[in-house]
């Protein structure tokens, strides 16, 4: 009669004894052990990216409140505050408001669509969200433009002839057009989804780089700005090259606008943290006051 071999371990026993014997029955060919731990690791994965999100939204949050706080300290402080006279406190506007509005509160606007917390959800209420934290900037910026224009035809001074100016107008006309293109291509009824389909690179794209145009006009500004006031002319004064504190506070707040961009676009280029494309059935076209899922 012929004996029984050895029995092979049983991968059912052995799950019963321990209690990571997930890792066992995968040694042992079990198909439904490996779908688990692939879960598990696509479920930490999205983990660490939320939590990395979140700290990069923390940090673009603190630099642009840096900024604005920055800014207004430097105009209230440095440069005698504010009026709108057509005086030199007139022209302290124009920073505040460049920086709060195509700096700041743009670039918050742009990651608003990032937030986990906003996937799931119906897209409408953040759609108008945005479309009004840009229309808030587009204000800010034209009394910005306002300011200096005046400020500059009170004192018969030359406008648009520096290289900042020429920079400074061309982001708000360019960020004028994307929020009337927008306007009419994500947010009209009339709009069918196959405009919006288009339109949706081309809208990321011309965001970034409107923003990456109002850091620039931004910072070269603030230097201009340096280089008129810091002559040295006088005993209140000092000279620029001389680095007072007004210099630096004005260099740290160029350094600050610069990070705060940074940042901004690192989360803008982050394919993990963009908004989940919706599925073949969300994309019918939906009227704007209905629930959209898009």
């Amino acid at each position: 009669m012929q004996r029984a071999g050895p029995s092979s371990p049983s991968c059912s026993s052995t799950s019963d004894s321990f209690p990571l014997s997930h890792l066992h029955t995968a040694e042992c060919g079990s198909e439904s052990s490996a779908e688990p731990q692939k879960h598990e690791r696509a479920d930490l994965s999205r983990m660490r990216s939320i939590v990395s999100f979140y700290i990069c939204y923390l940090l673009c949050l603190c630099l642009g409140l840096a900024c604005v706080v920055c800014v207004c300290l430097w105009n209230s402080q440095w440069r005698g505050g504010f009026a709108w006279d057509g005086s030199a406190l007139q022209f302290n506007w124009h920073p505040v408001l460049m920086v709060t509005g195509l700096v700041v509160l743009y670039g918050n606007g742009a990651v608003l669509y990032r937030i986990p917390l906003t996937w799931g959800q119906n897209k409408l209420p953040w759609k108008l969200l945005h479309a009004a934290l840009m229309l808030l900037t587009l204000v800010l910026a034209i009394v910005g433009l306002c300011a200096v224009f005046g400020n500059h035809n009170a004192k018969n001074i030359p406008n648009l002839y520096s290289l900042h100016s020429w920079i400074g107008i061309a982001a708000t006309a360019l960020f004028a057009m994307q929020w009337l293109v927008g306007m009419a291509g994500f947010l009209l009824p009339c709009s069918p989804t196959s405009l919006r389909k288009l339109l949706k690179p081309v809208h990321v794209w011309f965001g970034g780089s409107i923003l990456s145009l109002s850091i620039v006009a931004c910072i070269s500004g603030i230097n201009e700005k340096l280089f008129f006031v810091l002559k040295g002319d006088s005993t209140k004064t000092h000279r620029y090259d001389e680095l007072p504190p007004e210099a630096v506070l004005g260099n740290s707040l160029g350094v600050l606008i610069v990070a705060f961009g940074l940042v901004v676009l690192i989360i803008l280029s982050n394919r993990k943290w963009q908004r989940p494309e919706p599925g073949p059935e969300d994309m019918a076209y939906t009227p704007l006051f209905q629930e959209e899922n898009e």
